[in-house]
């Protein structure tokens, strides 16, 4: 995602201010306005793909007696989220040179600078879009234990989640932390998003539980169409999330977003032909699953890709979540229930490794830094998702177990059996006659 900055040779040379103290900004830089509209416009398309796009697909996934249970998470993380980025994420993230965290110094997002060092856009600007980032990565986990969970409880959670899990992870590839040193690439969040949120959501769903009856009783989704509807809104969505990343509006977003809408394409039809061979039909739900799993896949080489390594990506990346999904749920019998380990967490890690052949030059890409070859720039992309899934799955353990002994994580069994709306919540989404 620091592709612009890395150019520039600024990556791992931020300075360190004190608390109090303005950066200034570095001599003759200015301003572009295009670039920071394009960044404007994609905080806005990123945070629309959680409120109200991944609200909805989500939302539609599950029984009608907890569709308002889901929107509740995904909003109530929209906002807690904000909250903390702005007390100390940013600042976390995105300022010093620590090779493990950041520092201080934009606490409560104070002395932020005119421009945001080696780039072309105000500093409050970059922020705002990685805030958008903040809040929809622990809502992707909700996916994994809808209809089961306490609001508190998640709530506490993801708060700690996202500081002890996110925030190093994004200072660790984005802004010049060990693994970017090291030469680790991501775009766009294949790691810091989906790889850190798919792994969290496998270790959650087996630590709650399954739900009633799974896997031996189907439990439909109560509307399809709203899930399509979300799915849609995630599509467009996510020419925000990886067309933003290369924080310029040149080529580069340009390529990304060519790349991103191909994967999805090629995904989404990949699945629904998997499908009827599977099992005889396509269905609208596995369509636009496919979609979000080439769309998750792609995520962390969209910039550097050529439009037919886009294209191969989607496929593959369809492919292998397609199995994955199978063999969760069947062969592990795991109740990761909008299956974002499946469709996130192994996409994510796949885009990720698949990057180092389709970004070199040889098949079309951007080229490697550093004189790297595929096989050296693939051992760095194995060694960064490596770290990042067990560092993810840990801590996830962790502050699972320690929220747990503050506030309790399941509902009981006759709220569950009610739904999460009205015992919860005490409202229902739908009222009828």
């Amino acid at each position: 995602m620091l592709r612009h900055m890395r150019r520039l040779g600024v990556a791992c040379c931020f300075a360190v201010a004190a608390p109090g103290t303005a950066w200034a900004a570095a001599p003759g830089a200015t301003i572009d306005k295009a670039d920071t509209l394009l960044l404007i416009v994609s905080s806005a398309l990123v945070l629309f793909m959680t409120l109200p796009g991944l609200a909805l697909f989500y939302g539609g996934l599950v029984r009608a007696k907890n569709f308002l249970s889901v929107l509740m998470h995904c909003f109530g993380l929209a906002a807690l989220a904000s909250i903390l980025w702005f007390v100390a994420g940013y600042s976390l993230a995105f300022r010093g040179d620590g090779a493990l965290l950041g520092n201080l110094s934009a606490v409560g997002l104070s002395n932020l600078d005119a421009i945001r060092h080696g780039l072309t856009v105000p500093e409050n600007v970059f922020a705002l879009y990685q805030m958008t980032f903040a809040i929809i990565t622990p809502a992707l986990i909700v996916g994994a234990f809808p209809e089961r969970v306490r609001f508190g409880w998640l709530m506490l959670f993801s708060a700690l989640w996202l500081l002890i899990v996110y925030v190093p992870v994004a200072h660790w590839l984005w802004d010049g932390g060990w693994l970017a040193r090291q030469g680790a690439r991501d775009f766009a969040g294949g790691i810091v998003v989906h790889t850190t949120a798919g792994l969290a959501a496998l270790v959650l769903a087996i630590m709650i539980g399954p739900r009633k009856g799974f896997p031996h009783s189907m439990i439909p989704p109560h509307s399809p169409a709203m899930t399509m509807i979300g799915a849609g809104m995630l599509w467009v969505g996510w020419f925000g999330f990886n067309g933003g990343s290369a924080l310029s509006a040149d080529h580069t977003s340009g390529g990304a977003i060519i790349a991103t809408h191909l994967a999805a394409c090629a995904a989404a039809l990949t699945w629904a032909a998997a499908e009827q061979i599977k099992i005889g039909k396509p269905t609208s739900i596995g369509l636009v699953t496919g979609a979000v799993a080439g769309l998750a896949t792609i995520t962390p080489a969209a910039g550097y890709v050529s439009p037919l390594g886009a294209v191969i990506i989607g496929i593959a990346g369809s492919l292998a979540c397609f199995a994955s999904v199978l063999a969760v749920k069947h062969r592990w019998k795991v109740d990761d229930t909008l299956d974002v380990f499946a469709v996130h967490g192994v996409g994510g890690m796949l885009g990720s490794l698949l990057l180092a052949p389709f970004a070199s030059t040889m098949l079309g890409g951007t080229g490697l830094d550093g004189g790297r070859g595929i096989g050296g720039q693939f051992l760095v992309q194995i060694e960064a998702v490596a770290v990042v899934a067990l560092w993810s799955a840990a801590m996830t353990l962790i502050v699972a177990r320690g929220a747990a002994l503050i506030l309790p994580m399941r509902v009981d069994a006759e709220q569950e059996h009610d739904g999460l709306d009205i015992s919860l919540h005490g409202e229902r989404a739908y009222e009828f006659d």
